[in-house]
Order: structure tokens, then sequence, then C-alpha cells
């Protein structure tokens, strides 16, 4: 047998993901065939978080924001039926996996607390379709030194420079991709802690309320909430781990739109075009020079919003442009659409009625507001992370989560780090040590509602 002369999980885990000799059907089933061997061997061992993730993240599933199906990609669909399969032999009950590819499961209280607030931990299934169109390699570093990494033959470095948060990982072991994908540690990791912490209650005989699992698709697409089901998963209160640092907590989201300028110009033969020619594309240029310069993402951080140029395109006769709109201030948030309108107006004021065509789409809320009404899970978090010997961290988030949707279909649901950095890249990263920490942090907090 191939575990026979690797008798830790770590290094079957390196021998089935890091040789790319087996396919994934066959790493999937000698890694289950090794773990369970092991299991026999040493008497019950809990999975560590890292070990699972390094078994997810193999799956590809970018989500495809073009598709207008539900899940926006099938391969989502061979994740979820791997975790459906381990949530049973974990023992949750009620396991659910709907058409459109959101599981859901339960995790009886324990005998005597089954009136305690059931509490809900969500995770997403996909990442980004960026950097995703091949095979993900993890690469394991052992006892990193602190130092600029170079990330496999990518000709990529993860660097100090850019990234001086990882002087402070020395001495850890860091998981990356090998610089030619991303990692999917967002969110792979935060179900890889969920289930983690499902099997640490239970093989720690750790008293518990009512917990309530779920892992939805096409988070990083902006639908992940759309068609959860709030009522089927039961749960009082909730919290996605999809954060960032362990010891994160987040409440304080964006207000978030999108905006689409079309712009329609006059196209004549520029050689005959006095007073006659209206250049969409010159348009579309004038109406970015409009909007003020330094609030950009680049320009701003922490509370501060912005006006984010995704995409534009155009010719002469006709133009376009795709913003994002951000800002954590409910007010301010107002006041941004509210400029982008009177651009619209002015432009056509000047250039004729009809030139210009502004669609504003709302996106998501500052749960903030939700939120202020249940603090205790805020202060729950924190003396959690107090519990777990980790630096609380209250930040805002400078996006979105599922739980900020969630919050307003009536289930408060902040969010917690897991531990990883520089997502939606190649240069995406986490440490075992920080996933332990967010498993630790987690546990801790589930203890503190069966008081």
């Amino acid at each position: 047998m191939l575990y026979q002369n690797h008798k830790t999980h770590t290094e079957i885990l390196q021998l089935l993901y890091i040789n790319p000799f087996f396919p994934y059907t066959a790493k999937d089933n000698l890694c289950y065939t090794a773990i369970q061997n092991l299991y026999l061997e040493k008497g019950n061992v809990i999975v560590k978080a890292y070990e699972r993730l390094l078994k997810y993240v193999v799956v590809r599933t970018p989500s495809d924001e073009n598709s207008d199906t539900v899940p926006s990609s099938k391969c989502q669909f061979d994740l979820a039926h791997l975790l459906e399969e381990e949530m049973k032999a974990l023992g949750l009950t009620d396991v659910y996996l709907d058409d459109q590819c959101y599981l859901y499961g339960k995790l009886p209280a324990t005998e005597g607390l089954e009136d305690k607030p059931a509490i809900g931990f969500i995770a997403h299934m996909d990442t980004v379709s960026d950097f995703c169109d091949h095979d993900i390699t993890p690469v394991i570093t052992e006892n990193y030194n602190g130092e600029d990494l170079v990330l496999g033959t990518s000709g990529l470095t993860l660097s100090t420079e850019t990234f001086p948060h990882l002087k402070d990982l020395k001495g850890r072991t860091l998981i990356t991709s090998d610089g030619t994908t991303v990692l999917g540690a967002d969110d792979k990791a935060g179900i890889a802690e969920i289930l983690t912490v499902i099997e640490q209650l239970q093989e720690q005989n750790i008293p518990h309320g009512p917990i309530c699992v779920a892992f939805t698709p096409d988070e990083e697409i902006g639908t992940g909430a759309s068609h959860f089901d709030v009522e089927r998963f039961g749960a009082d209160y909730g919290y996605t781990l999809d954060g960032d640092t362990e010891g994160e907590i987040q409440y304080e989201n964006f207000n978030a739109c999108k905006a689409c300028f079309d712009i329609t110009g006059v196209s004549v033969h520029p050689g005959s075009s006095k007073d006659t020619m209206i250049n969409a594309s010159l348009v579309a240029m004038e109406i970015n020079s409009l909007l003020p310069g330094m609030e950009t993402p680049r320009g701003t951080e922490d509370y501060e919003g912005f006006y984010h140029l995704v995409s534009m395109s155009g010719d002469c006769s006709k133009a376009q442009l795709n913003y994002i709109v951000r800002d954590h201030d409910k007010n301010y948030f107002e006041a941004r659409k509210r400029t982008l309108t009177l651009i619209e107006k002015n432009l056509n004021a000047k250039w004729g009625e009809g030139t210009v065509k502004l669609t504003l789409t709302d996106q998501y809320k500052n749960m903030a507001e939700i939120i202020a009404g249940c603090m205790h899970l805020i202060d729950n978090a924190k003396q959690a992370c107090e519990n777990a010997g980790i630096e609380a961290l209250i930040l805002p988030i400078r996006g979105g989560t599922d739980g900020c949707q969630l919050s307003f279909k009536g289930l408060p649901c902040p969010n917690l780090g897991t531990g990883g950095h520089a997502y939606h890249g190649p240069y995406e990263h986490i440490t075992i040590e920080g996933m332990d920490k967010a498993v630790a942090m987690v546990t801790e907090l589930v203890k503190l509602y069966t008081k």
C-alpha cells in the first residue's frame, strides 16, 4: 500500500498532490484510502484543516460571470459532491445538496443544549476565474524564512516588499500555488476549517448547541446568497469564514452598485465632420475625467470609498464604460450615485439628449445596520479570539461577502478570517499555523454560545 511508507498526513498529501503522476480522481481515492488506514493504525486522528485544504484546492471550481445558469459553472458540483460525502462521514444530519449547488448540513446539539442559539458557519466553493485555467499545484514551504519566495518555475516571486506581512510569517509552514494559478484558499480554507471544527467538536466531546453548515456557489461573482435557503439552513445567527488574517472580525462592508455608461456618438467622415461628429470614445474619456482622480481603489483604504473603472470599449459611434462604485457610508454612497447621474445629465445637455445613458444596478448594502442589533456576534467573536490566544482584528471589509446579503435576508452574518492572504491571484498564500488558529477561534466561539 502507498501509505505504508508515509506515516503522516502531510507526507501522504505531499506525495499525492504535488506529484503530477496521479490524476485527480486517483489522488482523491488514494488520499481517502491512505488517511482511513492511518486512522486504523493510530486511532481517531483529527484531520488538520490544511490537509483538507490540499485536497479541495486541486478540484478546480472557477465561477463564470458570463453564465446565466446556477451554479454558473458545473465544475462546482465536483467539489460539492466530495463535500457532501465528507459531511455525511463526519456525522452531519440533514445533509442536502440542491440542484443549484447549495450544500447544507446540521450537527445536532449536545443533549441538554438543544435550546441554545443555532449558530451557522458558511463558506463558498467557487474561486475567481482569473489564473484558474489549468490544474492547481499546491506547494508547501516548511519553516518559511520570511524572505522573498520564488513560486515554482512561474517567474513570479512572493515579495516582502509587495507583501510586508510575510516577515511576520517567518518560521511558519507556508502553502502557495506554483505561481501559475490561484491557490484557492479563498474560500476552500473556510470550508476546511469549518469541517475541521465539526470533527473536533465530536472527537473531543466538546459540548455545543445546534450547529448549521452551508457551502455556497458563485460568491466570487456576487450571487452566492441569491438562492440561499435561510429557512433550510436553520441558524439563528451565522458567520462566513471568508476573510484574510486569522483573528479578523468584519461586520462593516461596502454599499455597492454597478454603473454602466452607454455612449452613442455621431460618426461621419472626418473630412467633413465640422460641428457634426460626436466621438463616443472621446465622450467616454470625458466622463472618466469628471470623476475624482484619487477616488480609485489604488488611492483609497479602510472606510474610504471609490469609483473603479472595470472595463471600457468603444469606437467613434459607440462606447461603453463599466464601473463598480463602493462606499461604507450610506450617505456618501448615495452622493456618489448622484454624481454619476449629474454627469449623465450635463453631458446630454452638452452633446445632445440620448448621447449618454447611465444604468445603475445596486449589488449589496452595508451589513453594519443589521449587526448593530445583535452585537453579541462581534463581542463573542472578540472573546473567542482572546480565549484562543489570537489578536482580534476589527476591520472593515473593502468588498462584500455572502454574509452581507444574508444579513438583509434575516440571517445576521459577520465575516471571520481564515488565515489567508493575497487572494484572487497567483500570489495567494496561507499558513498551516494560521488555519489552526482560525479553527481554534471558531471552536472557542461555539463554546461561548453554550453559556
